[in-house]
């Protein structure tokens, strides 16, 4: 338990990372994090180290293991099993996937081309975005795993419910007609050395930082402005764990929004250090990633507004009943 507790704080939390900063704050900076420009500093330089360094070992990690499963031998496993059992395999296969919602959306029109039931299709494609190995170990390091493995529970259960109800549905028609016509080359798959998984992983490494180191530097800059100059009485009285219409508005305001789970959880941290309810961080932290306005104009070009109303209901329901079960039981996970 001691090991454990050890690996959690210094790998995961990285204190030493923390003490480090401190350090450069107090000692060379010659301010104290006590106060809210060296709180500030502190919290954007530690945060935004610590992220990209769990960010670039973990994408790695995942890169390499995904160089055995080409998008081709995931569509052959998948087309092997039907009904909620696909749509399990679909949603944990999400969980292995490292792409924003706008990322995925490519996929799911190759596996929507293939054959796969739709109800499949987005089950992956909710939960490529919302949840992923390396939200884990970074909600982890940020709160602790209890919550960490909550919300990866959360985010597939209303991945494969929603990919459910679609499928019962019967939908198809509200695909694109184009999305069905889009031809496929089968390949064979070309026997990879370690060196060419290595080099895979390394170039997946740099294409994701690329696209969201931007986001991630904004949304710590965002948590840092919420954790240092923004009283705790203001955010309490418009996103206390008290107001019932806290999760709601946490959704709405999430929507608009393009980043990734990487670029929200700084302020979801920053949220919670201030009296909001956990539900209503995550809340944030799911339209975000799943509903964000950008993957909505792009999903609109493949599907029909029918089954659009359908998916985006669907999900904003599941936000929802996730954001007010978390803030009504989140004591159990703190």
């Amino acid at each position: 338990m001691f090991f454990f507790k050890w690996l959690n704080s210094q790998l995961l939390k990285m204190e030493w990372l923390f003490e480090l900063v401190r350090l450069l704050v107090e000692d060379v900076f010659g301010l104290s994090i006590q106060d809210r420009i060296g709180g500030s500093i502190h919290f954007f330089i530690y945060d935004v180290i610590k992220i990209f360094i769990l960010l670039s070992v973990l994408i790695f990690t995942i890169s390499y293991i995904q160089s055995f499963f080409p998008p081709e031998r995931t569509r052959k496993i998948l087309g092997k099993y039907k009904g909620v059992t696909a749509n399990i395999l679909s949603a944990l296969l999400g969980t292995v996937t490292p792409f924003c919602s706008c990322s995925s959306i490519p996929l799911f029109i190759g596996f929507t081309s293939a054959g796969l039931p739709i109800g499949t299709t987005f089950s992956f494609l909710i939960s490529s975005p919302l949840v992923d190995l390396a939200s884990v170990l970074l909600l982890a390091s940020i709160f602790n795993w209890r919550i960490a493995i909550a919300y990866v529970v959360v985010g597939i259960v209303l991945a494969v419910i929603a990919g459910t109800i679609i499928s019962k549905a019967k939908m198809e028609s509200q695909i694109e007609s184009f999305v069905f016509n889009t031809p496929l080359i089968e390949l064979e798959q070309e026997a990879l050395t370690r060196k060419d998984r290595i080099n895979f992983a390394k170039i997946q490494v740099l294409d994701i930082v690329k696209k969201v180191w931007l986001y991630i530097l904004i949304g710590v800059g965002i948590g840092a402005l919420i954790h240092n100059w923004i009283p705790e009485d203001v955010i309490s009285a418009i996103l206390g764990q008290d107001k019932w219409y806290s999760v709601p508005l946490a959704t709405i305001v999430g929507i608009p929004m393009y980043a990734d789970i990487f670029g929200t959880l700084p302020i979801a941290e920053a949220l919670v250090t201030k009296g909001v309810g956990i539900g209503t961080a995550l809340s944030f932290m799911m339209a975000v990633t799943a509903l964000s306005l950008p993957s909505i104009i792009m999903l609109k070009k493949v599907i029909k507004p029918k089954l659009m109303i359908v998916f985006v209901g669907i999900v904003t329901i599941g936000i929802l009943i996730i954001g007010f079960s978390f803030n009504a039981f989140g004591h159990l996970f703190i």
